[in-house]
C-alpha cells in the first residue's frame, strides 16, 4: 500500500509543479498585461463623441403653487387566462408626487380689469393638476407570485396602475383648491406692490356648452 501511495505522489509532482509554475508566471505577467490592455490603468484618456441637437423650444407659463407626496402598498392582481394557473400578483412600495399648477398662458388681456384708480381685478384661469408620477427612487418591489417568466411585464403594469392612483389620490385630496389658495397668498401681495392697487382674483365665466357669441 505505502508503495502504490509513493506511485501516486511521483505521478502528482509533476502536475503540482506545472500548476505552481503557472501561478507563479500569471503573477508576474498580469501586472505587464493590464498594461498593455486599451482598457487597463486609471491614467488612460477617454474620448467621449456626442452631437446633441434641438429638436423643440416649448414656452412655459405653468406656475408650480403645491406639492403633494404619496406613500402607498399596492398590490396588483392579475387574473389568469387559464382556469389551473393562479392569478399573477406583485406587491409594491410605491413613493409619488403629485404637482398643481395655473398655466399664465390662459390670461386674457380681457381677465385684467382696472376699477377706478384702486382695483385690480385678476380673472385666472382654472388650477390644474399639472404632473403626476410614481418616484422610482423611493419606490421598490416587494414580491411577485406566479409571474411565469413575465415578472417585469408585470411590475410595469403595477407601476402604471400606481402611477394613475397618485393622479386619483391628489385630486380626492383636494389638490386644485389648494392651488387656489396658494395661487392668491403669493399672488395677491405680489400685484398689490406693483400696482399699488387693491387686488381681487376671481375666474372667468363659464360658457355652457353649445352656446358661443351670437352672430
Amino acid at each position: 500500500m505505502p508503495n502504490a501511495l509513493l506511485r501516486l505522489v511521483r505521478r502528482l509532482l509533476p502536475l503540482l509543479f506545472l500548476l505552481g509554475l503557472g501561478w507563479f508566471l500569471w503573477r508576474k505577467v498580469s501586472p505587464a498585461l493590464d498594461a498593455l490592455s486599451p482598457l487597463g490603468g486609471s491614467g488612460g484618456a477617454v474620448t467621449v463623441t456626442h452631437h446633441t441637437v434641438l429638436t423643440q423650444v416649448e414656452a412655459l407659463g405653468r406656475l408650480e403653487l403645491v406639492r403633494y407626496r404619496f406613500r402607498d402598498v399596492v398590490e396588483y392582481r392579475k387574473a389568469s387566462a387559464y382556469p389551473f394557473l393562479p392569478d399573477a400578483k406583485v406587491a409594491l412600495v410605491v413613493g409619488g408626487e403629485a404637482v398643481g399648477c395655473l398655466d399664465l398662458r390662459k390670461i386674457r388681456p380681457q381677465d385684467v380689469i382696472l376699477e377706478g384708480d384702486s382695483v385690480l381685478r385678476l380673472l385666472l384661469p382654472a388650477p390644474e393638476l399639472c404632473s403626476f408620477q410614481v418616484n422610482h427612487d423611493q419606490s421598490r418591489v416587494f414580491s411577485t407570485e406566479n409571474g411565469f417568466f413575465q415578472d417585469a411585464k408585470l411590475v410595469d403594469e403595477g407601476y402604471r396602475y400606481a402611477e394613475a392612483q397618485v393622479r386619483r389620490a391628489a385630486l380626492q385630496s383636494g389638490i386644485l383648491p389648494q392651488t387656489r389658495r396658494n395661487a392668491e397668498q403669493i399672488l395677491v401681495p405680489l400685484l398689490r406692490t406693483m400696482t399699488g392697487r387693491r387686488v381681487i382674483l376671481g375666474e372667468p365665466l363659464a360658457v355652457p356648452p353649445g352656446v358661443g357669441p351670437k352672430g
